[in-house]
């Protein structure tokens, strides 16, 4: 089925669906991984963007329950090159095409992915639309230029949970929100590492590295207050990874500003912009993104090169912090952006990249025992 790919600034890609008739917008961006593209789908921190692949040949091995890192398709359409119709794999469940038509999803291809890819390297990322039944580039220009723009939307509140829940079996388990002013949340306290979640769109996979070090985990919304967190004496605070500008999410920035002396923390890609705002940075927007499994990064404690995967569009800006306070741990070896930090008086840290998708190696692996190993340092008096 015939469409079309229109881009604000008047750029026009012919291409066809794989997922039947349909529309989308949103903001076009591209990821450079060969393989992993259930978890990209699945993956909140897409949310509002349509994702090209850089890969030619997607859809060969199909998609599975083990992959997905979130409840549903999060992406607002998915550009291929070439779709292929007949995965081969042991684990395959379903076809991509059934998988996006599943959740109403858009999925194109034959589409010049590399042009597409140069484009937005040259010119920056920006909104797009894709149409099935408007033919038109100049209304179809007309409409993308009326979508809302990445910066100044708070995503957040599109992905995080609508309510609390233990992650315990791979899964998660809800429980009422009132619950969480009691003291008593915790199924097993004093056997494991207690871990309160913010969830600004947290990646499944990510919780399953934290169990995996011991940690006992209660996932809460992004909208949760520090009183509410306090109340449950945690050993430990996660902040997650999420879609969007950081700079819209103040109720999540005066929750960690106010928690930053009290319990141990951790954050990941918007985790850690939030908590470089806490601590008085700002950040910016990058100019295409940081989305791939192969970004090296260095870090500056050890002088090793990390080989890392991202999935981000906006960065704190070094300058902005103060250096008295914080210690560079992690830096982007393509463009120098900031890609980790460390607190000098609190025990908190923080990392742009994702250390729980092991893109062939388990470089950064490191990073959650060290979380494991702060909150243990720290392990507070037991009262309940």
């Amino acid at each position: 089925m015939k469409a079309l790919l229109v881009l604000e600034d008047g750029k026009v890609f012919p291409c066809k669906s794989f997922t039947g008739p349909g529309e989308s917008r949103g903001e076009v961006v591209f990821n450079t991984g060969m393989t992993g593209y259930q978890e990209v789908l699945t993956d909140p921190s897409y949310k509002g963007q349509m994702v090209t692949m850089t890969y030619p040949l997607i859809g060969n091995y199909g998609v599975n329950p083990e992959d997905a890192e979130s409840d549903r398709v999060q992406v607002a359409a998915f550009i291929i090159r070439e779709y292929q119709s007949f995965p081969s794999n042991f684990r395959s469940v379903s076809s991509l095409a059934d998988y996006l038509k599943k959740y109403g999803v858009m999925g194109i291809e034959e589409l010049d992915t590399r042009a597409l890819t140069r484009h937005l390297r040259n010119a920056g990322a920006m909104r797009g639309f894709i149409s099935t039944e408007d033919g038109d580039p100049a209304s179809l220009l007309r409409r993308v230029r009326e979508t809302p723009r990445m910066a100044g939307q708070d995503l957040v509140k599109s992905v995080t949970t609508a309510m609390p829940y233990y992650w315990e079996d791979g899964r998660p388990h809800y429980f009422e929100e009132q619950s969480l002013s009691e003291r008593n949340i915790w199924k097993h306290r004093g056997e494991k590492l207690s871990v309160v979640t913010l969830d600004f769109g947290v990646k499944y996979n990510i919780l399953r590295c934290m169990a995996k070090e011991g940690c006992e985990i209660v996932v809460v919304p992004a909208s949760t207050d520090a009183e509410i967190i306090r109340r449950t004496e945690p050993e430990g605070i996660f902040l997650s990874n999420g879609p969007g500008d950081p700079e819209p999410l103040t109720y999540a920035v005066e929750t960690v500003r106010n928690l930053l002396d009290y319990r141990p923390m951790f954050g990941i890609c918007l985790g850690q912009q939030i908590l470089g705002l806490a601590l008085g940075g700002k950040t910016f927007k990058l100019k295409f993104g940081h989305r791939g499994v192969n970004q090296p990064v260095k870090n500056m404690e050890n002088g090793r090169i990390e080989i890392t995967s991202q999935n981000h569009g906006f960065s704190v800006d070094t300058a902005s912090l103060d250096m008295n306070q914080i210690e560079v741990t992690h830096m982007n070896l393509n463009d120098n952006t900031l890609e980790g930090f460390r607190h000098k008086q609190y025990p908190l840290f923080s990392v742009q990249y994702h250390p729980e998708a092991s893109p062939g190696p388990h470089d950064a692996r490191y990073l959650f025992r060290r979380f494991g190993d702060m909150m243990r340092e720290r392990r507070p008096c037991k009262t309940a």
